[in-house]
């Protein structure tokens, strides 16, 4: 298997005519999702769970036809790009871009434990919609440009190809949301259902939604 690791910084290829296609995926279950607590750009490993996800999706995947897999630089979206790689055999570049949003204070925590120490600020936080930041954290706005970013970049690279996105809840709901035209506020209603593969695509018009739910790889 072949890795390449992506800065951002590389010659920009430019082929209008080629339409690569994306397929975008969260991780399987860490120890800290079973134990309701916030990852962000800390990290926790597969659970047994979470790796019987993944070597199940692999299977699931190899029926279609793929590329490359871009995967976050994160331990348990790595971990998650490889069992599912074990059945796809296919190079694998880590891009850092497509790492969770930075919680700051609040990783480690429960949302409970945060309600109970900074009900106010998390209600403000909410209710600011993309420009929801954690305490020491980063903005939504910061994590659709770079995942942005990351997509475009990957376009021009490899353009014409079909790449498998393992990333994570907040940078798949970033660029969803804000292809949508939502406001990411709390009263609106959800769209996206959990152990979905979503499509984008990249072309002379830029990116944009083919399909949302388009296959489901659990339950």
């Amino acid at each position: 298997m072949t890795r390449i690791h992506l800065s951002g910084e590389y010659p920009k290829m430019h082929d209008q005519y080629k339409t690569t296609r994306f397929g975008l995926i969260r991780h399987a279950q860490t120890v800290w999702n079973r134990g309701k607590k916030i990852q962000g750009h800390s990290d926790s490993p597969l659970t047994a769970d979470g790796e019987k996800q993944a070597s199940s999706w692999g299977q699931i995947l190899s029926q279609f036809s793929w590329d490359r897999i871009l995967a976050s630089d994160a331990g348990r979206a790595l971990a998650t790009a490889e069992r599912i790689n074990a059945f796809l055999k296919i190079p694998l570049t880590i891009d850092s871009r497509l790492k969770e949003q930075d919680w700051g204070q609040w990783e480690g925590k429960t949302v409970r434990q945060v309600e109970d120490e900074a009900r106010q600020v998390l209600d403000e936080q909410v209710n600011s919609g993309w420009g929801f930041c954690p305490p020491g954290g980063e903005s939504r706005r910061r994590v659709l440009k770079r995942s942005q970013l990351a997509l475009q970049e990957a376009a021009e690279r490899f353009p014409g190809q079909n790449l498998l996105l393992v990333t994570h809840e907040g940078i798949v709901k970033s660029l969803i949301y804000h292809l949508c035209g939502r406001q990411f506020l709390p009263g609106e209603p959800a769209i996206l259902k959990s152990y979905q593969l979503h499509r984008l695509v990249y072309d002379s018009s830029g990116l944009r939604i083919e399909e949302i739910n388009a296959l489901r790889l659990g339950s």
